[in-house]
């Protein structure tokens, strides 16, 4: 029987058959993706062909289908081996707040090279409007000012207050969207506000960290009463990028995409090079400074933490 994974709890998996039905199924033998070592072989998001365990209830995954795409990150705690966060979907969205907790530019960017990397559309979702003064407003739109001019939508939301969610829902419509960020960004919140019944668990913020406290284990995908599927995944405290070599790198940010080309030599690493066409658009102010300490910061493999 064929079916979609709907939630991954680590060792089993939860499979919405052909059928309708929804089937608690484990893997049979290995899963490997060719090139890379998971340590999650199946992901939500996945079309898998299973069969049921003789008198039982359970299900054994024995085929795992081409995917059309997936976002991965490196394992914080196992260099060489990365996690899959989710499969086939049709755009990522990254939820992100300014304050309570702050996500910073590094990890949005991080976010958005993967995504580049693995093709996947990416808008960023600035949640907490409710939380933001006068002076904060105008760092938002500093934020976004970055962003929108790359090309990546932006729009503002508050989950609490209820706005423009109708807006979200437009975009969410028929589509498989993954839904990411901090642990404490509202993502939980927004969801809720989505689909209202649901009640799925929201966190506090930490005083004394600042940051939020995980609510969602595991990552899960929920049927639109609107048309299309939303990916829930655990919040991310760190994002190391997986499978991107270093002299590749740019071509995942847009802006050092669009000059490479003009750079003197055609290996340019855009560090130190002379007539870089990189260096020269940071020098000018027409490549984001924060865009470019990103590119610096992966480019030398250093973590960012948030």
């Amino acid at each position: 029987m064929r079916g979609l994974v709907i939630k991954s709890t680590g060792s089993w998996y939860q499979v919405h058959g052909e059928d309708g039905r929804e089937y608690d199924c484990r893997i049979k033998g290995k899963f490997r993706i060719k090139g890379i070592q998971t340590t999650n072989p199946i992901a939500v998001g996945d079309q898998v062909e299973f069969e049921m365990e003789p008198n039982s209830d359970n299900g054994v995954i024995h085929k795992l289908h081409v995917r059309k795409n997936y976002i991965i990150r490196k394992s914080i705690n196992l260099s060489k081996q990365a996690q899959i966060i989710a499969a086939n979907m049709d755009q990522a969205f990254l939820v992100v707040t300014l304050a309570s907790p702050r996500t910073s530019l590094g990890f949005i960017d991080r976010f958005l090279v993967t995504a580049e990397a693995y093709s996947i559309p990416a808008v960023l979702i600035f949640n907490k409007l409710d939380l933001y003064n006068e002076d904060g407003l105008e760092v938002l739109e500093e934020y976004k000012a970055i962003y929108e001019q790359l090309g990546y939508p932006c729009y503002t939301v508050s989950a609490i207050e209820g706005t423009n969610i109708p807006l979200i829902e437009s975009l969410l419509k028929d589509q498989t969207t993954l839904f990411s960020g901090h642990s404490g960004v509202g993502k939980s919140s927004l969801i809720n506000a989505l689909l209202p019944g649901r009640s799925i668990k929201t966190g506090e913020i930490s005083e004394s960290s600042d940051k939020g406290q995980h609510t969602t284990t595991f990552a899960e995908m929920h049927t639109l009463p609107f048309g299309g599927y939303l990916i829930d995944t655990p919040g991310i405290r760190e994002l190391g990028i997986y499978d991107i070599k270093p002299e590749e790198l740019s071509h995942y940010f847009r802006e050092m995409r669009d000059r490479m080309h003009l750079c003197k030599f055609h290996n340019c690493r855009h560090l130190n090079e002379p007539g870089c066409a990189v260096l020269q658009a940071v020098e000018n102010e027409e490549i984001a400074g924060s865009r470019y300490d990103s590119y610096l910061s992966i480019y030398h493999n250093n973590e960012t933490r948030s």
